[in-house]
């Protein structure tokens, strides 16, 4: 990749805490390079109490058009947010902000599309399986919302936060499509397992599931970039299961980030 910055550089960044394990940045300014679109993306880390400092001081620079969010900031950035798409609406949560014409922001959520794509990607279709799901945050909330509209038959939810894991199970029971229920840490008879949990990230963390009674049968999906392999995957890989990394559901959605920064989409 050859970049030839200048003061007419376009700048874009991608916020979150830690942010050391983030793979977007080269790829996204690859592909903005590729699109004939002279930006850059570039980390940033930003601690929460920190955050809304940082989205007024960004939202006053002028060549800043757009903000890629991770962890722990999807639900403080979506309501920053002075609009967003009806997904990112229906979850409360932000993964992606493109300035608006009148300097606001506008929010979109990709992550579930993410990781439906990567398991599509091996030939996995969600249509009438049963799935469990650890994790009921930002990009869990969207992972959810992606499996019920793929068309799975039940997604059983586990959440350490109750409150929160039984209100996304209340939002999702209102789109009519499937089985939500509360779920638990065993796999048992499930058909799809997915990590949409930080476990695995820092060394010592134990897996998300009870992983020995998993069936090989059963595909495993994981959000977690870094390491590229997590303990889960490692495991599940062990089990024989068909597998998707936090690096996969990356590559199935950098384009549909891109095209969200560009206007590709045509929404306002």
């Amino acid at each position: 990749m050859k970049l030839d910055l200048t003061g007419a550089t376009r700048l874009n960044v991608i916020v979150g805490d830690p942010i050391a394990q983030v793979r977007s940045p080269g790829g996204v300014t690859q592909a903005f390079n590729a699109r004939g679109y002279d930006g850059v993306l570039v980390p940033v880390q930003v601690a929460p109490e920190d955050l809304t400092l940082f989205l007024d001081a960004a939202t006053k620079l002028r060549n800043l058009d757009g903000i890629i969010v991770t962890v722990p900031h999807k639900f403080a950035c979506y309501e920053y947010c002075a609009s967003a798409t009806e997904r990112a609406n229906f979850i409360g949560s932000a993964n992606i902000m493109r300035r608006r014409p009148d300097g606001g922001w506008h929010g979109e959520i990709t992550d579930g599309l993410g990781f439906v794509g990567a398991a599509m990607s091996h030939g996995v279709d969600p249509r009438g399986k049963r799935a469990l799901q650890i994790g009921a945050g930002g990009a869990g909330s969207a992972i959810a919302l992606a499996l019920i509209e793929a068309g799975v038959a039940e997604l059983a939810l586990h959440d350490a936060n109750e409150e929160r894991r039984d209100a996304l199970i209340s939002r999702l029971a209102r789109r009519g499509k499937g089985r939500v229920v509360v779920g638990s840490p065993d796999p048992t008879g499930y058909d799809m397992v997915c990590n949409a949990t930080p476990a695995g990230m820092t060394a010592g963390d134990p897996t998300p599931v009870d992983v020995s009674k998993i069936s090989p049968a059963a595909y495993c999906g994981c959000v977690i970039t870094k390491p590229a392999v997590s303990p889960f995957i490692a495991a599940a890989r062990a089990k024989g299961c068909v597998t998707g990394t936090g690096a996969e559901m990356y590559e199935s959605l950098q384009g549909k980030m891109v095209d969200f920064l560009l206007f590709a989409d045509g929404e306002a």
